[in-house]
């Protein structure tokens, strides 16, 4: 009599696929990177979300990450960045040319000393993600720092857009207990509401 497995446990799906969609992220020569990236800020800058929006929270790119940095210029908007404080993120207002810090994890931070932006100010949420479904969940780098923001209360109303190129959205991810949807995905060939 053959024993049946048991389905792979979730973590571990979602821990392959990061590994498998990191490296094709990687593998994008930096030329295609720039141009993917041009197109998504073109698509993301047409969507009524972000052209109402005055204080936006973005991230600078890093590990290939679709890179919004065209966007920063605007002086329309507030933008705001995160420093990664213990297991928590907490926002600072950068404007182009403002020092920057590199963060325990090696991305670029705003400076402890600029000035921080309080939930109550925030317009839209623009969250770096590895990986997104037609759902809205997210598929992050795991470690739990946007999931943490996103379950406190002080942040749940907020407008939130998952950022990726279009090879890592897919019909649906693997999710567990404590991932929440987005309320929309842009990559270079689409925006979509999630409903």
């Amino acid at each position: 009599m053959s024993q049946s497995r048991s389905p792979q446990p979730i973590a571990a799906r979602k821990s392959q696929l990061r590994r498998s969609l990191l490296d094709r992220r990687r593998s994008i020569d930096r030329q295609q990177w720039r141009d993917l990236s041009e197109l998504l800020c073109d698509r993301l800058a047409r969507s009524p979300v972000f052209a109402e929006a005055r204080t936006v929270l973005g991230y600078f790119s890093f590990r290939q990450e679709p890179d919004l940095s065209p966007l920063f210029a605007d002086r329309g908007r507030r933008w705001g960045f995160p420093r990664c404080v213990g297991r928590s993120l907490h926002w600072h207002h950068y404007q182009p040319g403002d020092r920057l810090d590199r963060g325990a994890y090696g991305i670029l931070e705003p400076s402890a000393e600029a000035a921080a932006i309080a939930p109550e100010e925030v317009d839209l949420i623009l969250v770096p993600a590895v990986a997104c479904d037609e759902r809205g969940y997210r598929l992050g780098y795991g470690g739990g720092f946007y999931d943490r923001l996103l379950a406190d209360p002080r942040w749940q109303q907020k407008p939130t857009i998952a950022i990726v190129f279009d090879f890592a959205i897919f019909p649906e991810l693997p999710i567990e207990a404590w991932d929440l949807p987005l309320q929309g995905v842009c990559s270079e060939k689409q925006f979509r509401a999630i409903e």
